[in-house]
């Protein structure tokens, strides 16, 4: 799942239980990140982020009424565009999650910092040093391990996951240069409201042009709203209530430590998902895989650390 960091630290710096927090967030995404693969034998993409989303924000506006942040934004307009970026992303991300293995879902999500620092460098020129450079190398080299394109045979699929982090690259940007000031809590409601509604827009409009989508992960994103889905509903409601409460945990971290040094340990859901798929589904991960994966997580501590 994606996160946002909120933009003041009103609290006293505590790095060690920042990291810790940040930690259990990333195990419980990890973790939670694999039902996916149940929930797209059952019912289909748009139903899934529309029911999520409605048992969600329900949780989110708990967390404004406890005192964790404002519900309503202060630049709508400007909320609107980050909450539509980054829940593109999440579509993107969610459909990879259902036709692929965990850890090339995330080695594609996580392609994020790469696009950040290629559309700040070359899209708004900012200036980009030889570290960032050689953390996009990097990272880029531990992408392809991971994904292990076939030049021969080239599956597209691969491409879903690495669509999702382009645009949460951008929904990144967005958080930095159109909704600084903004609560995090705002900004979570914004996302859920989007992907909501998204999921609404969806289902109307597979029922006016419905697609023969066939059982399994495979009709993930054409299947329209399938009634009953007791068998489903469980594990929506392990995703709505543990994607609020890793977010919550995100943001507490964020509190309490400096910013560039609690995202490294946004990483370490790069081992929690992979881990947990492979005790649950026996889902391997191979050597150069996870190479890759250290690649990967090499890569954004380079940027982690030379982007304070």
């Amino acid at each position: 799942m994606p996160t946002t960091k909120p933009m003041t630290l009103p609290e006293p710096s505590r790095p060690l239980t920042a990291a810790a927090l940040m930690i259990c967030a990333m195990a419980i995404i990890g973790v939670i990140d694999n039902f996916i693969v149940i929930l797209a034998e059952e019912i289909g993409l748009w139903q899934f982020h529309l029911v999520r989303a409605v048992m969600a924000l329900p949780l989110v506006a708990a967390m404004a009424a406890l005192g964790l942040g404002r519900l309503l934004p202060r630049r709508p307009g400007r909320v609107a565009v980050r909450s539509v970026l980054v829940a593109v992303s999440m579509l993107f991300y969610f459909s990879a999650l259902a036709i692929m293995p965990i850890a090339q879902a995330l080695a594609g999500l996580f392609t994020s910092p790469i696009f950040i620092l290629l559309v700040t460098g070359l899209g708004m020129g900012q200036r980009i040093g030889p570290w960032r450079i050689l953390a996009v190398a990097v990272g880029f080299a531990g992408i392809l391990f991971v994904l292990q394109p076939d030049p021969g045979n080239f599956d597209w699929r691969i491409l879903v996951p690495v669509a999702g982090g382009f645009f949460y690259a951008l929904g990144a940007i967005a958080t930095r240069s159109l909704c600084a000031g903004e609560s995090t809590v705002a900004l979570l409601a914004g996302m859920m409201l989007a992907l909501g509604l998204m999921g609404a827009t969806g289902l109307s409009w597979l029922a006016l042009f419905p697609v023969d989508t066939g059982p399994g992960a495979e009709g993930f994103v054409n299947r329209g709203w399938v009634w009953p889905m007791q068998r489903a509903l469980p594990w929506v409601v392990v995703q709505a209530v543990g994607s609020v409460a890793g977010v919550f945990l995100v943001i507490k971290a964020y509190q309490l430590g400096e910013p560039s040094y609690v995202s490294v340990f946004e990483y370490s859901v790069m081992g929690f998902g992979p881990l947990f798929a492979w005790l649950a589904y026996g889902q391997a991960v191979g050597l150069w895989q996870a190479v890759g994966i250290a690649l990967i997580v090499a890569a954004g501590g380079i940027i982690a650390v030379r982007s304070k």
